[in-house]
């Protein structure tokens, strides 16, 4: 289904919803009561590190709530594409540790070393490395997005925006709810929350999460891939001896060891190898047997994978916030988290029988950051805040490689070193590892003037030092013996050489706003803003010493302008923001196809202008719709990528349009229950996968629709749920890389569809 049908079908669907209230009205046999008030329920958010309503936040923020969370089954990061306006991700990594694109800024890189430009907090504490994610969709509050540089608050790596996971916090109350569910691939899960309290200052909430089902990609030849297997835990420990001081401590941890997504290559005309096992087989028959591989008769869900381990995941972290309120109008507060954990990635990269390329990408990190600042809000027309901010992070890094080790390239009989040596990288084991260190430091302040009763300056700056060293780097290569002989990297007879590397980067960013208020309801902003994420360190540097490179720092300089507003009684409320990005220095990996040999290079310039348009109608108190729009247009304006110019290109994962609806509607309210009926859908236009633009290398326009039904018995403290996702049961890719050297296109798709049932009881 195209972008244009599969709109016109979303519209269709949300449009059937309200088409029968008299039926509803109907069935009601209850004494007649007050009628609700049909209006938009207001969230309040903490973008702007102070709790505000989100109609009041001069910002472009998309900010989901828990039962919209639920409605659309939202159990994974890549599930907020679905909801959020120019908010797109891709999965070369895995589950639980999406590559965001926000506005067309991403990190076009899938090293485990990285941090994206989108930000991610926990609960006000910043996560930046992949293996530090772990399971984390459970049990929230809410998830806000927000969009453009984030140059003054949050700073850390969020030159595109920032996504803050908030989760429930304790109460002090015996409160908590159990889920389970079942779903087709044998898909088993659980999730629940126990809150309770020891007198009027201590809140205990203990949250869990599980999830077990088969994989949906169907493996001839070993266990089937793309399979879940998760387990996560929260506890959260609030402290309130007075009005004026609480602090929440935060346990958390996480292990999941999934199969590992499949590979659904698209095979070159040569197959997968390339022609090598041909030529082989040919010049030594005695010794080569295999012949390169093509997939025939296979379907797009279908795979013949002869490396199957499962990818591990173990991560914990604990995080301590504290606000101390010493004075009428000034809160001091401080947000101390330390992190660590482990991802494995072991995967069988060819996606066939044969040992053509298989990849391990190995990832252990530690981190530790603490926020401190102080905001004035004793005064209505000026209100301030300041703080400053340290995080460090540690990281040791190995990816290994393997080409062709079903290969006897020499004709010896043998499969050994002397293979790797006489025709690198063909027979060749490559394995780099090296350790990583960032410090980053931070002062910032962020302040608000009114200068009449209807329009408020807004102005904030922010001072960074980043420094970062890349130690004890090394790439060796071996045979199918397992014995590493050659010294790749740095290149020295000694094949325990290391080399380093570092970098050390200041930065001044910040932003200038205007607030106008021309009347109740309605609030217009504009923002000058500059964001900045710090220089990387190449990880996938295994051959030749110019492949370990340092990228530069990007830069973001944004204008950005926007409306709030609300109409018919607040029935309808609507966000639109219009923006213009200059890029400088995007960070982005360069493979060559050819000879698979990566660099990390920046893009020098580039623009992005675009759009988004968002709204929450509640026609009647039954139904509540939520509608999103997003308009790109990015360009690359300076850049070569293996020699090529790609000047005029699209910029990666930057699709021109993408269009969300969803709506929640209240079937039935009577004496002996309520049905309510969640329908949602998603519209993107096509998208390229890198800078250089292939047809190959693309996304074609898709809609993807989901829909959920639930029932509430009455006086009874349960919920049954049924879901659905993809329900055309659309085929689609996550992600597509060149690596037609070897004979084909690297490819990860999306799920077919899914569907489940699930029951909740609370207390």
């Amino acid at each position: 289904m195209g972008f244009r049908s599969g709109l016109l079908a979303a519209t269709a669907i949300i449009g059937l919803m309200p088409a029968m209230p008299a039926m509803a009205q109907a069935q009601t046999t209850t004494e007649p009561e007050a009628p609700e008030v049909a209006q938009v329920t207001e969230i309040v958010v903490t973008a702007q590190k102070r709790s505000e309503r989100l109609s009041d936040v001069p910002v472009s923020v998309t900010a989901l709530g828990e039962q919209r969370l639920a409605a659309q089954h939202v159990t994974d990061l890549s599930d907020l594409t679905t909801a959020v306006p120019n908010l797109r991700a891709i999965s070369t990594v895995g589950e639980d540790t999406p590559i965001f694109s926000l506005r067309g800024v991403s990190m076009s890189d899938y090293s485990l070393n990285q941090s994206g430009p989108i930000a991610t907090y926990y609960d006000e504490a910043y996560i930046g490395n992949f293996a530090l994610f772990g399971v984390s969709m459970f049990d929230l509050e809410r998830v806000e997005v927000l969009r453009g540089p984030q140059g003054t608050l949050y700073g850390r790596n969020s030159t595109g925006g920032a996504v803050n996971l908030i989760a429930k916090k304790p109460a002090f109350e015996n409160t908590g709810f159990l889920t389970v569910g079942y779903g087709n691939y044998d898909r088993k899960e659980a999730s629940g929350a126990f809150n309770t309290h020891f007198g009027d200052q201590v809140a205990v909430r203990l949250a869990f999460s599980g999830t077990h089902a088969d994989g949906w990609i169907n493996n001839l030849i070993g266990p089937d891939l793309n399979g879940t297997r998760g387990l996560g835990g929260r506890l959260s420990v609030l402290y309130q001896p007075t009005d004026d001081f609480d602090a929440t401590l935060r346990l958390s941890a996480s292990y999941a060891d999934p199969r590992n997504p499949a590979v659904i290559a698209d095979v070159g005309p040569l197959g997968i190898g390339a022609g090598a096992y041909e030529f082989f087989r040919q010049t030594f028959p005695a010794s080569n047997t295999k012949t390169d591989y093509f997939r025939t008769g296979l379907n797009n869900y279908t795979v013949e994978s002869d490396y199957t381990p499962r990818r591990k995941n173990r991560s914990q972290g604990a995080s301590l916030n504290m606000n101390w309120r010493p004075a009428e109008g000034v809160t001091i507060t401080s947000v101390s988290s330390a992190n660590k954990g482990v991802l494995l990635v072991p995967q069988d990269t060819d996606g066939s029988p044969n040992e053509t390329l298989t990849i391990t990408y190995y990832d252990r990190a530690k981190q530790f950051a603490q926020d401190l600042r102080l905001a004035y809000d004793a005064s209505d027309r000026f209100k301030f805040l300041v703080g400053a901010y340290v995080s460090r992070e540690w990281v040791y890094n190995s990816t290994l490689q393997t080409f062709y080790m079903d290969l006897d390239t020499n004709g010896d009989g043998l499969r050994n070193g002397a293979d790797c040596l006489a025709t690198i990288p063909l027979a060749c084991q490559v394995q780099n590892s090296f350790e990583q260190k960032k410090t980053s430091l931070a002062l910032y302040g962020d302040a608000t003037y009114k200068v009449t009763s209807d329009l408020t300056l807004r102005f904030g700056l922010r001072a960074t030092d980043d420094k970062g060293d890349q130690t004890n780097f090394r790439s060796v290569a071996a045979g199918a013996d397992d014995v590493f002989f050659l010294n790749l990297i740095p290149g020295s007879p000694n094949p325990n050489a290391t080399t380093s590397q570092s970098f050390h980067d200041t930065d001044l960013s910040g932003k200038l706003g205007l607030e106008w208020r021309p009347v109740a309801g309605t609030m217009l902003f504009a923002n000058l803003s500059r964001g900045y994420r710090g220089s990387s360190f190449a990880a996938q540097a295994f051959y030749d010493s110019f492949e370990l490179t340092v990228a530069k720092p990007e830069v973001l300089e944004a204008v950005e302008g926007g409306v709030k507003t609300q109409f018919f009684d607040r029935r309808l409320q609507v966000s639109a923001t219009a923006f213009y990005y200059s890029y400088k220095n995007q960070q982005f990996i360069n493979v060559d196809s050819a000879n698979a040999l990566q660099q990390l290079l920046n893009l020098p310039k580039s623009r992005v202008y675009g759009a988004e348009l968002e709204f929450t109608a509640v026609p009647t108190a039954d139904l509540t719709i939520y509608g999103g729009v997003g308009l790109l247009s990015s360009r690359i304006r300076e850049g070569m990528a293996n020699g090529v110019d790609v000047s005029g290109n699209q910029l990666a994962n930057a699709p021109k349009v993408n269009v969300s609806l969803a709506a929640d509607w209240r079937v039935i309210d009577a004496s002996w229950g309520r049905v309510t009926l969640h329908a949602d859908a998603v519209a993107t236009s096509k998208q390229y996968f890198d800078v250089f633009n292939n047809d190959a290398q693309s996304q074609s326009s898709l809609a993807l629709f989901g829909a959920r039904v639930s029932y509430v018995p009455a006086n009874a403290p349960i919920e049954l749920a049924a879901w659905v996702k993809n329900i055309g049961d659309r085929f689609y890719y996550t992600s597509r890389i060149d690596v037609s050297g070897v004979g084909y296109t690297y490819q990860n798709i999306g799920e077919p569809r899914t569907y489940g049932v699930t029951a909740t009881y609370r207390y």
